[in-house]
């Protein structure tokens, strides 16, 4: 067993970067696999929503990244999958990183060390493009990318694109784009249809599973230190994702998950 490692990126923020890494790693460990999610966030927003104080953990992702202690001491179980959690001292070590040798390379040599106790990981990346979201990329073998469907959605995804280019060219040849993750979709307005065909057309993407839609459970959730999929697990944005987790993983689409969603 040796981990696929997905990072979700997107420098732009509120497009529910933080939801689908959290959901995905859910619907798959729901699915029998042993799922782990790094929180690469100085918001620590993953970390949060699954019901943990951030201020009050030790050892964390700041550890990690300063070298103070391994990526494997700093997990945490959770009912729906593993945590590697952050608080804010992450920020500060992003400054430290800028001076040091290897910078992008910090976490792959961590996460390489966790393949094998893992069949899929998760990178819930900063809403930027600095060294953090750099490590993210470099230590990941395929990229998912959440665009909200609304106007301006796809600003930064260009940009985004082209530091994926020059990670593949400079520090991570194998890396891939899995597609994008279409989120906070209302698909009773024609705008959200057309926002996530011209995202499609433009940037020659494609979109994994099925839109995600907009809920108020999606809010609620961290508040129970829980996914959506435990939280409210009949609604139809939890069934996107179980559609989209199981399309990316390779596994059968339930048909009732299918039909929920759609």
């Amino acid at each position: 067993m040796s981990a696929v490692v997905y990072a979700v990126a997107n420098q732009k923020g509120g497009v529910a970067k933080t939801t689908t890494t959290a959901s995905l790693a859910a619907a798959l460990r729901a699915r029998g696999l042993d799922v782990l999610v790094v929180d690469l966030d100085p918001q620590a927003c993953l970390t949060f929503s699954l019901g943990y104080d951030p201020d009050e953990l030790a050892p964390t992702l700041h550890d990690v990244v300063t070298g103070r202690e391994s990526l494997k001491a700093t997990v945490l179980s959770h009912a729906e999958c593993d945590i590697a959690p952050a608080n804010l001292d992450l920020s500060g070590a992003e400054v430290a990183l800028l001076s040091r040798t290897g910078r992008e390379y910090v976490l792959r040599a961590q996460i390489d060390d966790l393949r094998e106790d893992y069949d899929v990981i998760f990178i819930d990346c900063p809403p930027s493009l600095g060294v953090l979201t750099l490590n993210g990329l470099t230590a990941a073998d395929k990229v998912i990318i959440p665009v909200q469907c609304e106007t301006l959605s796809h600003r930064g995804v260009s940009q985004l694109l082209e530091t994926i280019a020059d990670v593949q060219h400079l520090t991570n040849r194998n890396l891939e784009v899995a597609g994008i993750v279409a989120t906070m979709y209302d698909g009773r307005t024609n705008h959200a249809k057309e926002v996530l065909e011209d995202v499609q057309s433009r940037y020659d993407l494609p979109v994994i599973g099925v839109p995600v839609r907009k809920s108020v459970r999606f809010a609620e959730a961290p508040n129970q230190g829980k996914t959506i999929l435990t939280h409210a697990p009949k609604v139809p944005g939890a069934a996107a994702y179980r559609v989209i987790a199981a399309e990316l993983h390779g596994l059968s689409v339930p048909s009732d998950d299918l039909e929920l969603a759609s």
